[in-house]
């Protein structure tokens, strides 16, 4: 029986303890499984070959997932939604290839951060006493738990040392980030506002290196960033470049189209570009009044004169509509603006435009959330978001975009009208901000989001452009937070 190579702060400072613990159940049917905060397996330790053999033919090996979500009650998935052991004997797995086991899975909190870091599960065959687990469990859980106090203060000292070294240039932007522990130079807080510190965090765990953005004071700066060896932390270098002159008012190229997804404002962008005044048309409304009468005001809209026409969900109108559209659009005196659901709504539509805007949506533009929270909040009552909570804010996956954003802001203002706005004070759905850490899901959102966008919101067809059942569709939207 031999360790499982592994990687990460979990993996490395639980590997004595599970070494230990590897040599005291030598020659029993026992298997120690370690998973991270996504519950996927880091490590595994068994007391017998064949028991590894029996446990490793059900799939289960460093890098599996067994969050609820994949594999229903289990006990890793479980205590890491509930934040509690919990103790599973055989058919009470929700999975039947689990039934011939006993598990007992215990979460491990970070003494520092008091996030959930992992779980440590213990398996035996369901027919062996398993009375001994729960204690054993815990009492190695605390140990686990120990050593990482330990390590994240010696991460914390090599953090420190970093700092001060690169703090020795008076002139530098400097910030220190990880293990719970945020350092600055003054000019890095002479230059950043409470909400900029939580954009800078966002673009070092969600964006590429040299990011540029703006600060809420208008100045844009790049970042780079380089991890701190023998640590978790980052060391940010902020650099302020020459603020871009004012631009001058482009015409737009009419008609004008805007794309994204819903919440990204497209209403907003449209009305602001066809000004006062504007007369507007949904595509929405076929379904209501029908086709033909939908196509008589189209045409009495376009064919007329006066302020621009916008003609919004251009993506659900029927084919002979769009096509009545683009017809329209080529020949009216009016200005046009139309909207439309990410990807071409329809090729006349899309062949009759004079100029596209695609509007990204807010979980590829993480470092804008704080400023924009802060912003909003403002504009509703006299109270501030924390760094904590913009931090938490930003981590969020928010399949609403700004519709999203704003509901949560205006849902914080009538319950918190003055001083600080903690992670507590945001609403429950929205208080974790670790639901998608992993690179893995968010790539894996953003591909269920695009076919289920160019499906037109209809799952079925959807589920099978991704070659997978509707159920499971519905139980990943569930597990990324797909509204």
């Amino acid at each position: 029986m031999s360790a499982v190579p592994t990687r990460g702060a979990l993996a490395r400072t639980a590997g004595p303890v599970l070494d230990r613990v590897q040599a005291e159940v030598r020659g029993s049917a026992v298997a120690v499984l370690l998973a991270d905060p996504q519950a996927r397996v880091v490590d595994i330790r068994y007391g017998e070959r064949s028991f590894g053999r029996e446990v490793a033919s059900l799939g289960v090996l460093p890098g599996v997932r067994l969050g609820e979500d994949d594999v229903g009650v289990n006990a890793i998935g479980t205590p890491l939604e509930t934040r509690r052991s919990l103790l599973l004997r055989g058919a009470e797995h929700a999975l039947p290839a689990f039934h011939g086991f006993t598990c007992f899975g215990h979460p491990i909190v970070h003494p520092g951060t008091r996030r959930v870091a992992g779980v440590l599960d213990f398996a035996v065959p369901a027919s062996r006493d398993e009375r001994l687990a729960p204690a054993l469990v815990r009492h190695l859980v605390t140990e686990i738990e120990g050593r990482l106090r330990t390590d994240a203060a010696e991460a914390q000292q090599r953090l420190l040392a970093a700092f001060q070294s690169a703090a020795r240039r008076r002139d530098r932007r400097v910030l220190v980030v990880g293990h719970g522990l945020v350092l600055a130079t003054q000019p890095a807080l002479d230059l950043l506002a409470p909400a900029d510190h939580a954009a800078v965090q966002a673009c070092v765990e969600h964006g590429g290196e040299n990011t540029r953005i703006t600060l809420a004071s208008g100045q844009p700066v790049r970042l780079s960033w380089a991890p701190v060896d023998g640590t978790e932390g980052t060391m940010v270098d902020l650099v302020a470049e020459t603020r871009p002159r004012p631009r001058a008012a482009v015409p737009v190229r009419w008609p004008l189209l805007v794309a994204g997804e819903p919440g990204t404002g497209k209403t907003t962008v449209a009305r602001e570009a066809a000004g006062d005044g504007a007369v507007v048309l949904d595509g929405v409304e076929t379904v209501r009044v029908g086709e033909a009468e939908w196509a008589e005001q189209a045409s009495r809209l376009l064919d007329g004169d006066g302020p621009a026409v916008i003609v919004e969900n251009v993506q659900l109108l029927s084919e002979r509509l769009a096509a009545l559209v683009a017809a329209r659009a080529r020949t009216s005196k009016r200005n046009l603006v139309l909207t439309s659901a990410p990807g071409d709504p329809h090729p006349p539509i899309t062949a009759c435009c004079g100029e596209r805007r695609e509007l990204a949506p807010l979980r590829v533009r993480r470092h804008e959330i704080p400023r924009l929270a802060q912003r909003m909040l403002s504009g509703e009552c006299a109270a501030r978001f924390t760094p904590e909570s913009l931090r938490v804010l930003a981590a969020q996956p928010w399949p609403g975009n700004l519709a999203e954003l704003r509901r949560v802001v205006r849902a914080v203002a009538e319950l918190r009208s003055a001083g600080d706005v903690v992670p507590a004070d945001l609403p429950p759905s929205h208080r974790d901000g670790s639901a998608l850490a992993s690179p893995f899901d968010r790539a894996e959102r953003e591909v269920i989001v695009a076919a289920i966008a160019a499906a037109g919101g209809n799952k079925l067809e959807a589920a099978r452009a991704l070659g997978i059942s509707r159920s499971t569709l519905y139980n990943r939207m569930k597990a990324l937070r797909i509204r």
